[in-house]
Protein backbone atom coordinates (compact mmCIF):
# COMPACT_ATOMS: atom_id res chain seq x y z
CA UNK A 1 0.00 0.00 0.00
CA UNK A 2 0.87 3.50 -0.81
CA UNK A 3 0.63 5.09 2.35
CA UNK A 4 2.21 2.78 4.65
CA UNK A 5 4.34 4.23 6.49
CA UNK A 6 3.60 7.90 5.33
CA UNK A 7 3.10 10.70 8.02
CA UNK A 8 0.02 12.24 7.27
CA UNK A 9 -0.93 16.29 9.01
CA UNK A 10 -4.65 16.15 9.04
CA UNK A 11 -6.22 19.41 9.79
CA UNK A 12 -9.69 19.83 10.32
CA UNK A 13 -11.56 23.11 10.23
CA UNK A 14 -15.25 24.63 11.08
CA UNK A 15 -17.95 22.52 8.78
CA UNK A 16 -20.13 20.56 8.95
CA UNK A 17 -18.33 17.97 7.34
CA UNK A 18 -16.03 17.71 10.10
CA UNK A 19 -17.93 14.35 11.26
CA UNK A 20 -15.93 12.71 8.09
CA UNK A 21 -12.40 13.64 9.54
CA UNK A 22 -13.73 10.40 11.60
CA UNK A 23 -13.86 7.96 9.24
CA UNK A 24 -10.73 9.70 7.13
CA UNK A 25 -8.86 9.02 10.11
CA UNK A 26 -9.79 5.28 10.13
CA UNK A 27 -9.25 4.96 6.68
CA UNK A 28 -5.85 6.37 6.75
CA UNK A 29 -4.41 4.35 9.65
CA UNK A 30 -5.81 0.87 8.25
CA UNK A 31 -3.73 2.00 4.89
CA UNK A 32 -1.06 1.82 7.43
CA UNK A 33 -0.18 5.77 7.41
CA UNK A 34 0.61 7.68 10.87
CA UNK A 35 -1.84 10.34 11.59
CA UNK A 36 -1.49 13.52 13.56
CA UNK A 37 -4.80 15.91 13.48
CA UNK A 38 -5.03 19.13 14.15
CA UNK A 39 -7.88 20.97 14.48
CA UNK A 40 -9.10 24.72 14.96
CA UNK A 41 -11.20 26.02 17.66
CA UNK A 42 -14.37 26.17 15.28
CA UNK A 43 -13.61 22.72 14.49
CA UNK A 44 -14.15 21.70 17.67
CA UNK A 45 -17.91 22.95 17.68
CA UNK A 46 -18.58 19.98 15.59
CA UNK A 47 -16.71 17.07 16.73
CA UNK A 48 -14.47 16.62 19.77
CA UNK A 49 -10.99 16.43 20.33
CA UNK A 50 -11.31 13.08 22.19
CA UNK A 51 -12.86 11.42 18.99
CA UNK A 52 -10.31 12.14 17.01
CA UNK A 53 -7.57 11.53 19.41
CA UNK A 54 -9.37 7.79 20.22
CA UNK A 55 -8.57 7.31 16.51
CA UNK A 56 -5.58 8.76 15.85
CA UNK A 57 -4.00 7.30 18.50
CA UNK A 58 -2.50 10.54 19.38
CA UNK A 59 -2.77 13.86 21.11
CA UNK A 60 -4.69 16.08 18.66
CA UNK A 61 -3.06 19.74 18.55
CA UNK A 62 -5.06 22.90 18.65
CA UNK A 63 -3.04 25.64 20.44
CA UNK A 64 0.68 26.94 20.51
CA UNK A 65 1.24 26.09 24.05
CA UNK A 66 0.17 22.99 25.50
CA UNK A 67 0.13 23.93 29.03
CA UNK A 68 0.85 26.57 31.87
CA UNK A 69 4.53 25.27 32.01
CA UNK A 70 5.46 27.25 28.53
CA UNK A 71 5.94 23.99 26.44
CA UNK A 72 4.96 24.38 22.87
CA UNK A 73 4.28 22.60 19.60
CA UNK A 74 6.06 22.89 16.77
CA UNK A 75 4.92 23.95 13.98
CA UNK A 76 8.36 23.87 12.22
CA UNK A 77 9.36 20.89 13.45
CA UNK A 78 5.32 19.01 12.40
CA UNK A 79 5.73 20.80 8.82
CA UNK A 80 9.27 18.52 8.15
CA UNK A 81 8.14 15.36 10.19
CA UNK A 82 4.41 14.85 7.60
CA UNK A 83 4.80 13.40 4.07
CA UNK A 84 1.65 14.87 3.08
CA UNK A 85 -0.86 17.97 4.73
CA UNK A 86 -4.75 17.24 4.30
CA UNK A 87 -7.24 19.84 5.50
CA UNK A 88 -10.42 18.00 5.33
CA UNK A 89 -12.57 19.65 5.72
CA UNK A 90 -11.52 22.94 4.48
CA UNK A 91 -13.95 25.66 5.30
CA UNK A 92 -14.39 29.06 3.11
CA UNK A 93 -12.41 31.01 6.24
CA UNK A 94 -9.71 28.82 6.23
CA UNK A 95 -9.29 28.51 2.73
CA UNK A 96 -9.19 32.63 2.51
CA UNK A 97 -6.90 32.41 5.25
CA UNK A 98 -4.29 30.17 3.28
CA UNK A 99 -4.51 32.16 -0.12
CA UNK A 100 -3.74 35.27 1.98
CA UNK A 101 -1.10 33.85 4.35
CA UNK A 102 -2.54 34.52 7.62
CA UNK A 103 -1.72 32.33 10.32
CA UNK A 104 -3.66 33.27 13.59
CA UNK A 105 -4.04 29.84 14.25
CA UNK A 106 -2.43 26.77 14.90
CA UNK A 107 -2.94 24.67 11.87
CA UNK A 108 -2.74 27.68 9.80
CA UNK A 109 0.92 27.96 10.92
CA UNK A 110 1.92 24.38 10.31
CA UNK A 111 0.44 24.51 6.68
CA UNK A 112 2.37 27.80 6.11
CA UNK A 113 5.76 26.17 7.61
CA UNK A 114 5.28 22.36 5.59
CA UNK A 115 7.44 21.41 2.93
CA UNK A 116 5.15 18.64 1.91
CA UNK A 117 2.25 18.28 -0.43
CA UNK A 118 -0.82 19.83 0.84
CA UNK A 119 -3.93 19.00 -0.37
CA UNK A 120 -6.97 20.46 0.59
CA UNK A 121 -10.67 19.58 0.66
CA UNK A 122 -13.01 22.30 0.55
CA UNK A 123 -16.27 21.50 2.52
CA UNK A 124 -19.54 24.95 2.05
CA UNK A 125 -22.69 25.52 0.89
CA UNK A 126 -23.31 26.17 -2.93
CA UNK A 127 -23.21 29.49 -2.95
CA UNK A 128 -20.33 30.14 -1.21
CA UNK A 129 -17.84 27.63 -2.76
CA UNK A 130 -19.43 29.41 -6.42
CA UNK A 131 -18.99 32.72 -4.77
CA UNK A 132 -16.13 34.74 -7.17
CA UNK A 133 -13.53 35.50 -4.37
CA UNK A 134 -13.91 31.38 -2.66
CA UNK A 135 -12.86 30.74 -6.24
CA UNK A 136 -9.57 32.82 -6.38
CA UNK A 137 -8.61 31.75 -3.24
CA UNK A 138 -8.83 28.11 -4.40
CA UNK A 139 -7.01 29.17 -7.78
CA UNK A 140 -4.65 31.03 -5.37
CA UNK A 141 -3.76 27.83 -3.50
CA UNK A 142 -3.53 25.95 -6.81
CA UNK A 143 -0.57 28.26 -8.17
CA UNK A 144 1.22 27.75 -4.38
CA UNK A 145 1.39 23.84 -5.59
CA UNK A 146 -1.49 22.98 -3.57
CA UNK A 147 -3.77 20.15 -4.39
CA UNK A 148 -7.09 20.95 -4.75
CA UNK A 149 -9.83 17.73 -4.03
CA UNK A 150 -12.85 18.99 -5.82
CA UNK A 151 -16.37 18.47 -3.61
CA UNK A 152 -19.06 16.89 -4.87
CA UNK A 153 -22.64 17.70 -5.62
CA UNK A 154 -25.67 16.60 -3.55
CA UNK A 155 -27.99 17.77 -0.56
CA UNK A 156 -26.41 20.28 1.35
CA UNK A 157 -26.88 21.14 4.83
CA UNK A 158 -28.77 24.46 3.71
CA UNK A 159 -31.52 22.40 1.93
CA UNK A 160 -29.76 23.58 -1.11
CA UNK A 161 -28.67 21.36 -4.01
CA UNK A 162 -25.50 21.73 -5.42
CA UNK A 163 -21.42 21.51 -5.61
CA UNK A 164 -20.02 21.76 -1.86
CA UNK A 165 -19.87 18.47 -0.40
CA UNK A 166 -16.70 17.55 0.50
CA UNK A 167 -15.40 14.11 -0.84
CA UNK A 168 -16.11 11.43 0.90
CA UNK A 169 -13.09 10.16 3.11
CA UNK A 170 -12.51 6.76 0.99
CA UNK A 171 -12.20 9.13 -1.90
CA UNK A 172 -9.64 10.91 -0.49
CA UNK A 173 -7.72 7.91 0.35
CA UNK A 174 -7.37 6.78 -2.86
CA UNK A 175 -6.28 10.26 -3.88
CA UNK A 176 -3.18 9.97 -2.28
CA UNK A 177 -2.38 6.38 -3.11
CA UNK A 178 -2.43 7.68 -6.26
CA UNK A 179 -0.16 10.18 -5.74
CA UNK A 180 2.21 8.44 -3.61
CA UNK A 181 1.75 5.56 -6.36
CA UNK A 182 3.29 7.93 -9.19
CA UNK A 183 5.45 10.58 -7.02
CA UNK A 184 9.03 9.01 -8.03
CA UNK A 185 7.29 7.47 -11.63
CA UNK A 186 9.66 9.78 -13.24
CA UNK A 187 12.78 9.35 -10.96
CA UNK A 188 15.92 9.57 -12.75
CA UNK A 189 14.40 10.88 -16.07
CA UNK A 190 15.56 14.26 -17.47
CA UNK A 191 12.42 16.20 -19.02
CA UNK A 192 12.84 18.93 -21.27
CA UNK A 193 9.82 21.44 -21.21
CA UNK A 194 9.31 24.73 -23.09
CA UNK A 195 6.37 27.35 -22.01
CA UNK A 196 5.00 30.09 -22.52
CA UNK A 197 4.88 32.70 -25.77
CA UNK A 198 8.02 34.44 -27.73
CA UNK A 199 8.56 37.86 -28.24
CA UNK A 200 9.81 38.61 -31.88
CA UNK A 201 11.05 42.62 -31.71
CA UNK A 202 10.01 44.93 -34.47
CA UNK A 203 11.98 47.79 -33.08
CA UNK A 204 13.74 48.29 -29.22
CA UNK A 205 9.93 48.72 -27.39
CA UNK A 206 7.63 46.76 -30.01
CA UNK A 207 7.28 43.45 -30.65
CA UNK A 208 5.20 40.87 -32.24
CA UNK A 209 3.55 38.10 -29.73
CA UNK A 210 0.65 35.95 -28.64
CA UNK A 211 -1.51 35.50 -26.26
CA UNK A 212 0.07 32.49 -24.63
CA UNK A 213 0.43 32.81 -20.08
CA UNK A 214 2.87 29.97 -19.82
CA UNK A 215 0.32 28.07 -17.45
CA UNK A 216 -0.10 25.09 -19.23
CA UNK A 217 3.36 24.55 -19.64
CA UNK A 218 4.30 25.48 -15.93
CA UNK A 219 1.84 23.20 -14.62
CA UNK A 220 3.54 20.23 -16.59
CA UNK A 221 7.11 21.49 -15.88
CA UNK A 222 5.43 21.50 -11.61
CA UNK A 223 3.95 17.54 -12.56
CA UNK A 224 7.33 16.36 -13.89
CA UNK A 225 9.37 17.66 -11.05
CA UNK A 226 6.67 16.11 -8.68
CA UNK A 227 6.79 12.97 -9.65
CA UNK A 228 10.68 12.45 -9.65
CA UNK A 229 12.10 13.99 -13.00
CA UNK A 230 14.78 16.54 -13.19
CA UNK A 231 13.16 19.24 -15.18
CA UNK A 232 14.37 21.70 -17.32
CA UNK A 233 11.62 24.44 -18.49
CA UNK A 234 12.86 26.87 -21.17
CA UNK A 235 10.44 29.86 -20.67
CA UNK A 236 8.93 32.45 -22.66
CA UNK A 237 7.78 35.77 -20.89
CA UNK A 238 5.75 35.08 -18.37
CA UNK A 239 4.35 36.65 -15.47
CA UNK A 240 5.03 32.83 -13.39
CA UNK A 241 7.87 31.14 -11.29
CA UNK A 242 8.58 27.64 -10.92
CA UNK A 243 8.06 26.47 -7.57
CA UNK A 244 9.41 23.09 -7.12
CA UNK A 245 13.24 22.75 -6.57
CA UNK A 246 13.66 20.14 -9.37
CA UNK A 247 13.26 22.72 -12.18
CA UNK A 248 15.41 24.63 -13.86
CA UNK A 249 14.28 27.22 -15.12
CA UNK A 250 16.10 28.72 -18.68
CA UNK A 251 14.55 31.87 -19.57
CA UNK A 252 14.66 33.39 -23.28
CA UNK A 253 12.47 35.86 -24.91
CA UNK A 254 12.42 34.98 -29.11
CA UNK A 255 11.69 32.30 -30.99
CA UNK A 256 15.62 32.01 -31.97
CA UNK A 257 16.40 32.17 -28.49
CA UNK A 258 14.25 29.27 -27.07
CA UNK A 259 15.76 27.13 -30.44
CA UNK A 260 18.74 27.61 -29.53
CA UNK A 261 18.02 26.32 -25.77
CA UNK A 262 15.96 23.47 -26.73
CA UNK A 263 18.80 22.14 -29.46
CA UNK A 264 21.63 22.19 -26.66
CA UNK A 265 19.42 21.09 -23.82
CA UNK A 266 17.47 18.37 -25.93
CA UNK A 267 20.16 15.42 -26.64
CA UNK A 268 20.78 15.00 -22.78
CA UNK A 269 17.02 14.55 -22.16
CA UNK A 270 14.96 11.31 -21.59
CA UNK A 271 12.12 13.52 -23.25
CA UNK A 272 10.53 16.65 -24.88
CA UNK A 273 7.13 18.48 -23.95
CA UNK A 274 6.86 21.18 -26.75
CA UNK A 275 3.95 23.14 -25.08
CA UNK A 276 5.34 26.89 -26.12
CA UNK A 277 3.73 28.91 -28.34
CA UNK A 278 6.45 29.57 -30.55
CA UNK A 279 5.98 32.46 -33.47
CA UNK A 280 6.43 31.23 -37.00
CA UNK A 281 7.40 34.66 -38.31
CA UNK A 282 10.08 37.22 -37.07
CA UNK A 283 10.70 40.79 -39.01
CA UNK A 284 13.68 40.08 -41.07
CA UNK A 285 15.45 43.51 -39.89
CA UNK A 286 14.03 44.67 -36.70
CA UNK A 287 14.58 48.44 -36.41
CA UNK A 288 17.93 49.21 -34.22
CA UNK A 289 15.63 52.73 -32.90
CA UNK A 290 12.23 53.26 -32.11
CA UNK A 291 10.01 53.22 -35.44
CA UNK A 292 8.19 56.87 -35.21
CA UNK A 293 4.90 57.72 -36.82
CA UNK A 294 4.47 60.69 -39.38
CA UNK A 295 1.50 61.80 -40.30
CA UNK A 296 -0.02 60.01 -43.64
CA UNK A 297 3.11 57.59 -43.31
CA UNK A 298 2.18 53.50 -43.63
CA UNK A 299 4.62 50.68 -43.08
CA UNK A 300 5.44 47.42 -44.09
CA UNK A 301 6.66 45.04 -42.15
CA UNK A 302 8.73 42.13 -43.62
CA UNK A 303 8.69 38.73 -41.79
CA UNK A 304 11.10 35.87 -42.59
CA UNK A 305 10.05 32.01 -40.80
CA UNK A 306 11.78 31.34 -37.57
CA UNK A 307 13.63 27.86 -36.49
CA UNK A 308 11.03 24.79 -36.79
CA UNK A 309 11.63 23.64 -32.90
CA UNK A 310 9.44 20.48 -33.01
CA UNK A 311 10.91 19.47 -36.61
CA UNK A 312 14.64 20.04 -35.26
CA UNK A 313 13.93 18.21 -32.04
CA UNK A 314 12.48 15.63 -34.68
CA UNK A 315 15.37 14.76 -36.72
CA UNK A 316 17.73 14.67 -33.84
CA UNK A 317 15.23 11.98 -31.84
CA UNK A 318 17.02 8.79 -30.46
CA UNK A 319 15.03 5.67 -30.36
CA UNK A 320 15.20 5.92 -26.35
CA UNK A 321 13.83 9.92 -26.43
CA UNK A 322 10.41 10.82 -26.83
CA UNK A 323 8.89 13.93 -27.78
CA UNK A 324 5.74 15.15 -27.56
CA UNK A 325 3.79 18.69 -28.97
CA UNK A 326 0.96 20.64 -28.22
CA UNK A 327 -1.54 21.89 -31.32
CA UNK A 328 -3.39 24.88 -30.75
CA UNK A 329 -6.21 25.11 -33.74
CA UNK A 330 -8.97 27.16 -34.61
CA UNK A 331 -10.00 24.79 -37.78
CA UNK A 332 -9.65 21.15 -39.27
CA UNK A 333 -8.22 20.68 -35.94
CA UNK A 334 -7.44 16.79 -36.10
CA UNK A 335 -6.12 16.94 -39.84
CA UNK A 336 -3.71 19.70 -38.88
CA UNK A 337 -2.42 17.89 -35.05
CA UNK A 338 -2.36 14.80 -37.42
CA UNK A 339 -0.37 16.30 -40.23
CA UNK A 340 2.17 17.96 -37.04
CA UNK A 341 2.32 14.28 -35.61
CA UNK A 342 3.52 12.72 -38.99
CA UNK A 343 6.00 15.40 -40.54
CA UNK A 344 7.51 16.43 -36.69
CA UNK A 345 8.27 12.80 -36.00
CA UNK A 346 6.04 13.41 -32.24
CA UNK A 347 5.26 10.58 -30.20
CA UNK A 348 2.19 12.01 -29.92
CA UNK A 349 0.58 15.20 -29.75
CA UNK A 350 -1.68 16.79 -27.54
CA UNK A 351 -4.62 19.23 -29.19
CA UNK A 352 -6.81 21.73 -28.28
CA UNK A 353 -9.85 24.16 -30.05
CA UNK A 354 -10.10 27.67 -29.50
CA UNK A 355 -13.65 26.39 -30.38
CA UNK A 356 -13.68 25.23 -27.16
CA UNK A 357 -15.27 27.40 -23.98
CA UNK A 358 -12.61 27.17 -21.42
CA UNK A 359 -9.61 25.96 -23.21
CA UNK A 360 -6.36 28.19 -24.61
CA UNK A 361 -4.67 30.80 -24.08
CA UNK A 362 -4.91 32.69 -20.46
CA UNK A 363 -7.12 30.39 -18.70
CA UNK A 364 -6.65 27.99 -15.85
CA UNK A 365 -8.82 24.94 -17.66
CA UNK A 366 -7.89 23.24 -21.14
CA UNK A 367 -9.73 20.33 -22.63
CA UNK A 368 -7.42 18.23 -24.71
CA UNK A 369 -7.35 15.33 -27.16
CA UNK A 370 -3.94 12.73 -27.27
CA UNK A 371 -3.22 11.79 -30.66
CA UNK A 372 -0.23 9.02 -30.55
CA UNK A 373 2.07 7.89 -33.47
CA UNK A 374 -0.56 4.93 -34.09
CA UNK A 375 -3.21 6.93 -34.56
CA UNK A 376 -5.19 5.72 -31.28
CA UNK A 377 -7.18 9.50 -29.64
CA UNK A 378 -7.93 9.55 -25.95
CA UNK A 379 -10.09 12.53 -25.68
CA UNK A 380 -10.60 14.32 -22.40
CA UNK A 381 -13.46 16.86 -20.83
CA UNK A 382 -12.64 20.48 -19.65
CA UNK A 383 -10.29 20.10 -16.76
CA UNK A 384 -7.67 22.64 -14.63
CA UNK A 385 -4.68 22.74 -16.16
CA UNK A 386 -3.19 21.13 -13.42
CA UNK A 387 -5.36 17.78 -13.78
CA UNK A 388 -4.28 18.06 -17.36
CA UNK A 389 -0.59 18.50 -16.85
CA UNK A 390 -1.56 14.58 -14.86
CA UNK A 391 -3.15 13.42 -17.94
CA UNK A 392 -0.50 14.11 -20.07
CA UNK A 393 2.29 13.11 -17.43
CA UNK A 394 0.78 9.76 -16.85
CA UNK A 395 0.72 9.26 -20.88
CA UNK A 396 4.52 9.91 -20.29
CA UNK A 397 4.87 7.00 -17.68
CA UNK A 398 2.03 4.74 -20.04
CA UNK A 399 4.93 4.96 -22.95
CA UNK A 400 7.71 3.62 -20.68
CA UNK A 401 10.68 5.26 -21.56
CA UNK A 402 13.72 3.47 -21.83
Amino acid sequence: MSLSGKKIILGITGSIAAYKAAYLIRALIKQGAEVQVLITATGKEFITPVTLSALSKKPVLSEFFRDESGMWNSHVDLGLWGDAMVIAPASANTIAKMAGGICDNYLLTAYLSCRCPVFVAPAMDFDMFQHPATQRNINTLRSFGNHIIEPTEGNLVSGLQGKGRMEEPDTIVEILNQFFARQQDLSKKKILITAGPTYEKIDPVRFIGNYSSGKMGYALAEECAQRGAEVVLISGPVNLKAVHPNIKTISVESAQEMYEAAVSEFPSTDAAILCAAVADFTPDKPASAKIKREKGSEITLRLKSTQDIAASLGKIKTENQLLIGFALETDNEENNALLKLSQKNLDFIVLNSLRNPGAGFQTDTNQITIINKFGKKTAFPLKQKQEVAKDIVDLLNITKMK
